[in-house]
């Protein structure tokens, strides 16, 4: 695959995040949703982004662990690292989602009627997240992505997430431009971050890509 195959693919990354965010605000004004109750959605699109992530590093073909250490020992290329990774990963990830769990249900409590509405949110989330994911498969197929910049990358991903969360907790409004400000905030999170991980990406691309000497190298 050529880097501009996957640069398609990261346009289609965008498009994923701006259409997925778009619809949730449309069902969220069309039925009336406070601020607080769209932190549902989120935190199924969260658990979504983590399964993910345990899945694309069990993907990765050629990874670097340039740094890592477990238990003071320097950690080696091999597939019984990643498998490590995704257990070490996914017990970290879930505690802390559990955590925002116990947080959330006294907080933002569903109305009756409105489950089903949450749960078709968080599943365009969950679908576009999905869609999305194949451009970050793309990039590292033409790389060698550094195994714990991945699993770092994925917990800096949901935090200012888990902030969105908390402000919209915290506001408690319920009127439409509030909804549309919050929504607003959610996606320039998701775009500055997709960005943060392109950029990563492509020096990934540059480092595995093969040195062509050049006359005055020795």
């Amino acid at each position: 695959m050529t880097l501009a195959r996957a640069d398609n693919k990261v346009d289609g990354e965008i498009w994923s995040v701006l259409l997925g965010n778009a619809l949730v605000l449309a069902c969220a004004l069309w039925n009336a949703w406070p601020v607080a109750l769209l932190v549902w959605p989120f935190w199924m699109q969260s658990v979504v982004v983590g399964l993910l992530a345990a899945r694309r590093v069990l993907a990765l073909r050629r990874f670097g662990t340039s740094g890592l250490k477990w238990y003071g020992l320097y950690v080696a290329e091999v597939p019984e690292a990643k498998r490590r990774a995704v257990r070490i990963f996914l017990l970290q990830y879930g505690v802390f989602h559990l955590a925002c769990l116990a947080f959330v249900i006294p907080m933002a409590p569903i109305p009756a009627g409105e489950g089903w509405s949450v749960l078709v949110g968080g599943a365009v989330f969950a679908i576009a997240q999905i869609l999305a994911q194949r451009a970050a498969l793309a990039r590292d197929a033409l790389g060698k992505p550094d195994l714990g910049t991945v699993m770092a990358m994925t917990h800096v991903r949901v935090l200012p997430m888990v902030l969105v969360i908390l402000l919209g907790i915290a506001a408690g409004r319920d009127s439409p431009i509030a909804l549309g400000l919050f929504m607003a905030l959610k996606t320039a999170t998701e775009l500055g971050m997709l960005r943060i991980e392109r950029v990563i990406a492509t020096r990934a691309c540059a480092d595995a890509a093969p040195h062509t000497p050049r006359p005055h190298d020795g």
